[in-house]
């Protein structure tokens, strides 16, 4: 039972007020898949070699790692979250492109057939990627600033879900 807070359920607390992992052992297996962004303001230092094609750090290739960060962080969901059910992830993709000068945003779509949604894979892939992204250039700069990370979709489940 979840608890009742004005006209939304809030499904991780049971009607004792305490914490609990919502039970989707009745919940049919479908498709679902979640698209979530998050930006990277890059000073104009930083930026300027990503407009050069050098945006290589001491540590190495910075969007190339941040990739591999995402991917690796979304498949690890289940053990960074305290309630998340642990999924096998069939897919995830996260790409990373300049949204306009000194933003980059990236973009991570996750999917799993399975009896819970993808929205926290998405989101925690996106999250690390952009973290990668201040971890990697932070050297060069302090004035970097991850922001904007949210859901922009999703589908399966009972309602999909559609930022406009």
């Amino acid at each position: 039972m979840a608890l009742i807070l004005g006209l939304r359920m809030l499904t991780h607390i049971n009607d004792k007020n305490q914490p609990q992992m919502v039970d989707v052992s009745e919940k049919k297996i479908s498709l679902r898949t979640a698209h979530a962004q998050a930006e990277v303001f890059l000073p104009d230092n930083i930026f300027e070699l990503i407009q050069s094609n050098e945006l290589n750090s001491k540590k190495g290739p910075v969007f190339q790692t941040a990739i591999i960060a995402g991917v690796m962080a979304a498949k690890q969901t289940g053990n960074l979250i305290p309630f998340c059910h642990p999924i096998g992830l069939e897919d995830c993709r996260i790409t990373i492109e300049i949204k306009e000068k000194n933003y980059v945003r990236i973009d991570c779509i996750a999917k799993v057939e399975s009896k819970t949604g993808v929205e926290m894979e998405a989101l925690t892939g996106a999250s690390m990627a952009a973290l990668t992204i201040y971890d990697m250039c932070k050297a060069m700069s302090h004035d970097i600033k991850v922001q904007n990370i949210q859901l922009i979709s999703k589908t399966g489940g009972k309602k999909n879900f559609q930022r406009v």
